[in-house]
């Protein structure tokens, strides 16, 4: 009997130097051993400072995402907003058609740095609607998807904050997910990670990183950033990722910063300061299905008493 046998090839690049991994298997192993290899996988989180103009955001977000695949990482993501300041009083003047200046720089980017690019935010013009929209590009500068912002930002502290993102945008009104090699991916913006259900759905439709591009500020950024994504995390054993504007306290809304990677079990393995930065964290999803094994709350869940299941079908 003849016996199929296949092989895979892999090239990592580090530095100058490029190596090539020749993997042999017979039959259906090869799926076991393509699965160990691509587990692991390096993420990159770029806190960038924000300015108001949009030429130097662009010119410095393309040169930290290079330099962040020069490091390594194969998924990078960028922060809310990163092309222009925030602020309600700004989302018309730096809006954009999509495609358009800002995501042209980021399918660049993406395929110059063969990384997959999470390209945070930016204030989207359609049909006369404002959008906060997030666009992921492929590594061959292709774009896998656009994710609008589904939570508007409309609230009141008395004293210290009031914010009504509704005065000017329009919500999206569709979840939004991707595969990469590694990983599937959820996406979120900023205000969408306080709502406990859409983290749900992503996980129950096999997403192991939550990603949110979000630009918290000095309210609601000490008391509820980390401790969201703590919870996100903990609640469906996924990773979950934010990157945040660097703070710039001479701005109209003052960023939090402190972009942050927070594992399964909950615990930060990553966290910037206030300033411009880039973060990493090695996301390893054999952690991940190790804390399912250990506490094993999806075979646990009483579907019989309660479900979050239903997604209501929409567009944009």
């Amino acid at each position: 009997a003849l016996t199929r046998c296949f092989c895979l090839e892999l090239t990592a690049a580090r530095g100058g130097d490029s190596i090539t991994v020749r993997l042999w298997a017979a039959g259906m192993s090869l799926l076991s051993t393509a699965t160990k290899v691509m587990s692991k996988f390096r993420l990159a989180v770029v806190q960038l400072q924000v300015t108001r103009v949009k030429a130097d955001n662009l010119s410095r977000a393309r040169r930290l995402v290079k330099e962040a695949a020069d490091e390594g990482s194969k998924v990078v993501l960028l922060p809310e907003c990163f092309n222009s300041p925030y602020g309600t009083s700004f989302f018309s003047t730096y809006a954009e058609r999509i495609p358009g200046e800002s995501t042209q720089m980021l399918s660049e980017a993406a395929r110059e740095s063969g990384v997959y690019l999470v390209g945070g935010s930016i204030p989207e013009e359609d049909g006369g609607k404002l959008y906060n929209s997030c666009v992921v590009f492929g590594p061959d500068g292709g774009m896998i998807l656009k994710h609008r912002k589904i939570h508007l930002f409309d609230i009141n502290i008395p004293g210290k904050i009031c914010f009504q993102e509704s005065e000017t945008l329009s919500p999206g009104n569709s979840l939004s997910m991707f595969d990469t090699p590694y990983c599937k991916v959820g996406v979120g913006i900023c205000y969408d990670m306080r709502f406990a259900e859409l983290a749900q759905l992503y996980s129950r439709s096999g997403c192991q990183l939550l990603v949110y591009p979000g630009a918290f500020n000095m309210t609601t950024g000490p008391a509820h950033w980390e401790l969201l994504q703590r919870a996100r995390a903990l609640d469906n054993q996924v990773f979950v990722a934010t990157a945040s504007p660097a703070r710039d306290e001479t701005a109209s809304y003052v960023a939090w910063g402190h972009s942050t990677v927070v594992n399964p079990w909950g615990e930060v393995i990553s966290k910037a300061g206030a300033e411009e930065t880039i973060i990493y964290a090695n996301i390893d999803l054999q952690h991940l299905a190790d804390v399912r094994q250990q506490i094993p709350i999806t075979s646990q869940r009483r579907s019989d008493l309660y479900s979050v299941a239903s997604v209501q079908a929409g567009s944009g």
